[in-house]
């Protein structure tokens, strides 16, 4: 009988350690969930990506509580920019240039690819055009995800969704996403098909290129919408962009432009007369909404705003604004 009772005690005790044992398991850091910076640690497609960040001193904010989306790039993709841009490697990139490209795959909030929706939001890059309005990123959903109109247009696409971390989530992508300009914009959103072809119909005028770069910058640039264009060929009775001489295509283009200015939908005031690259004027008006009122006493409502580039910042118009020929 002793033996029995012995031997039920030590089964009993062997069943407390097992207990004991799973539970520790059940508490064991591994199966905490991991930070941003540690998930991208444990995926070697990711190794250029944490040397970045630590090599950008951003490492540590990505390490910490906080609630972010990143979207991070692969190796490869890290590859590909070097040498696009002519860096032997991480260490030739100076490092304020590359905190703001890091900055530009980082959202300030968890967005998971269920909760994208085709639109624009905030990184937290800011470029040299604004102190304030940080830059903006253009998603668009389709049968997945592309970033300010994918890699040939210096964006991305987004190849795995929804790697959750305990300060966020990551997405990973398959380029490096370049501080985008006002054409890398107008690009990327199909609304503005029409505008480009017409920026760039005319090669000899470098507007396009002028609207890619840094001279004359910052710009502001009120952009009319394909439905906009269309409108207008039919006023103006044009039957396409080709009829358009190319003296008047180029003045009307630059009509929608103010060169030098960062102007912020928040500067705006009633009355305020703009100054253009046309060196004609038009004039804001903010009853009822805002509007601008052309040269040729047209107006044409401002319906969306603040879409933040690297050299300047657009505004949405639903109608092309004429000046005086």
């Amino acid at each position: 009988m002793k033996t029995i009772k012995i031997k039920l005690i030590a089964l009993l005790a062997l069943i407390a350690c097992v207990s004991i044992s799973c539970n520790n398991d059940d508490n064991d850091s591994s199966a905490t969930p991991k930070t941003i910076v540690s998930l991208a640690k444990a995926n070697p497609n990711l190794s250029s990506l944490v040397a970045a960040l630590e090599k950008a001193d951003l490492a540590t904010t990505l390490n910490t509580s906080g609630s972010y989306t990143v979207f991070a790039p692969t190796n490869a993709a890290f590859s590909a920019f070097l040498t696009a841009n002519g860096y032997a490697n991480l260490n030739a990139v100076p490092v304020e240039a590359l905190k703001e490209i890091l900055l530009n795959h980082v959202l300030s909030a968890k967005v998971k690819s269920t909760d994208i929706a085709t639109g624009y939001v905030k990184t937290l890059a800011k470029g040299s055009a604004s102190s304030s309005n940080t830059i903006s990123m253009y998603l668009e959903k389709a049968t997945g995800v592309d970033i300010n109109g994918g890699k040939a247009n210096g964006g991305a696409t987004v190849t795995i969704a929804d790697i959750e971390a305990s300060n966020g989530i990551i997405h990973v992508v398959d380029g490096v996403i370049g501080l985008p300009t006002i054409v890398n914009h107008a690009v990327a959103n199909k609304n503005f098909t029409t505008l480009v072809a017409a920026l760039t119909y005319n090669p000899s005028s470098g507007f396009a290129g002028i609207l890619s770069g840094k001279t004359n910058s910052p710009f502001t640039v009120f952009a009319p919408t394909n439905t906009a264009f269309s409108s207008f060929l039919t006023e103006t009775g044009f039957s396409g962009l080709a009829a358009i001489p190319a003296n008047v295509l180029e003045t009307t283009l630059k009509y929608h432009v103010v060169a030098g200015a960062n102007v912020l939908s928040t500067s705006l005031t009633n009355g305020q007369v703009v100054s253009t690259f046309a060196g004609q004027n038009f004039t804001i008006g903010l009853t009822g909404g805002a509007k601008i009122t052309d040269a040729s006493a047209r107006v044409s409502n401002i319906i969306a705003t603040d879409v933040q580039c690297s050299n300047g910042v657009i505004h949405f118009i639903d109608k092309v604004l004429l000046p005086k020929f």
